[in-house]
Order: structure tokens, then C-alpha cells, then sequence
């Protein structure tokens, strides 16, 4: 099995590197654009597991009145 070797050992120093690297590609102007797509992102993959979740429930008590 192939084993991941940067998983559990990313250090502070690591997570800095990577930042000021994100930094020098996007520029500070574009940070927030991508924070805020990413967040829109999020945001709407919750609200369709809290639909897909809504439509179980009401799948479910139908299948129980019916018994």
C-alpha cells in the first residue's frame, strides 16, 4: 500500500512555505475572490446533503404509512 508521506507531518513551517507560495501566485488581491468562491462552494454542497437528507426523511415516513 502506498504510504503518504507529507500526511502527519506538516509542521508550521511547512503551512507558512505553502502560504507565501499562494501569496506570490494569486497576489492579495485575489486571496479573498478565491476564499469567497471556495466558501460559496462549501456552502452549497451542505445545503444539498441538508435536501438529500430532507427528502430521506420524507421518503421514509411515506414507506412507514404505507406499512
Amino acid at each position: 500500500m502506498a504510504k503518504m508521506l507529507f500526511l502527519g507531518s506538516i509542521g508550521a513551517g511547512e503551512i507558512i512555505l505553502i502560504a507565501l507560495i499562494i501569496l506570490l501566485l494569486f497576489g492579495g488581491k485575489k486571496i479573498p475572490e478565491l476564499m469567497r468562491g471556495l466558501g460559496k462552494g462549501v456552502r452549497s454542497f451542505k445545503d444539498g446533503l441538508n435536501e438529500a437528507k430532507e427528502e430521506a426523511g420524507k421518503i421514509d415516513e411515506e414507506v412507514k404509512k404505507d406499512n
